[in-house]
């Protein structure tokens, strides 16, 4: 039998961070919507989160990032003159 996992369970094992971050998944990255076993209580059964986190892309590569503050006068005048 599948284990169910709750909200917290997902929290504790690192899958997602909080509710908003959860609802937004299931919207729009086609995170399994799991079943409602009480009034307030969703679970996901283990193997359907399972197979989704090993169907789901790999993340894009950010972006490089800048040096912190503006550019010095200095290079900035030197990018100028070339």
């Amino acid at each position: 039998m599948d284990r169910r996992l709750r909200v917290r369970d997902l929290v504790n094992l690192g899958i997602v961070r909080n509710t908003v971050t959860l609802k937004n998944w299931i919207r729009d990255e086609g995170f399994p919507r799991g079943q409602l076993t009480g009034s307030r209580t969703r679970t996901w059964g283990e193997s359907e989160v399972e197979r989704w986190i090993a169907n789901r892309p790999p993340a894009a590569k950010p972006p490089p990032k800048r040096p912190p503050g503006r550019p010095r006068k200095a290079a900035a005048q030197a990018q100028l003159t070339e």
